[in-house]
């Protein structure tokens, strides 16, 4: 199993960036597409009209998500971990995602860049 570790600078308040990780608005303006989420320990949620797919296992608002992840037809989750500091009205948003099948690590590691974190960081510096 392999895994994807990121930190991003976001020229945002850490309630801006987490409004972009755990709201449904925000979240469908920075992916353009339909999900499910809430900021609630133990929800489902769903990215991209359900190619996305798991639980929220943790929630410390404005600090932490960790998630239970699901894509295509894995036969167990991997698991997602967004962690927030901020100073000075910047945050730092850290990723770590593991247990992510081997063959399947180039893809996400692209994906977490060009559709999730950079949108996201688009969206919160925007809001």
């Amino acid at each position: 199993m392999g895994s994807i570790s990121k930190k991003y600078s976001i020229q945002a308040p850490a309630q801006k960036v987490w409004e972009c990780l755990t709201d449904v608005k925000r979240i469908e303006q920075w992916s353009g597409s339909r999900c499910k989420m809430t900021n609630v320990e133990g929800s489902e949620f769903s990215l991209w009209d359900g190619d996305i797919w798991g639980k929220n296992t943790k929630v410390v608002t404005n600090k932490e998500l960790v998630q239970e992840w699901y894509a295509g037809k894995w036969d167990h989750p991997s698991f997602v971990r967004f962690e927030l500091d901020e100073n000075n009205g910047v945050s730092i948003l850290k990723l770590t995602h593991t247990d992510i099948p081997e063959n399947e690590v180039k893809d996400i590691d692209f994906g977490w860049d060009a559709y999730y974190l950079e949108p996201l960081k688009l969206v919160a510096e925007s809001i």
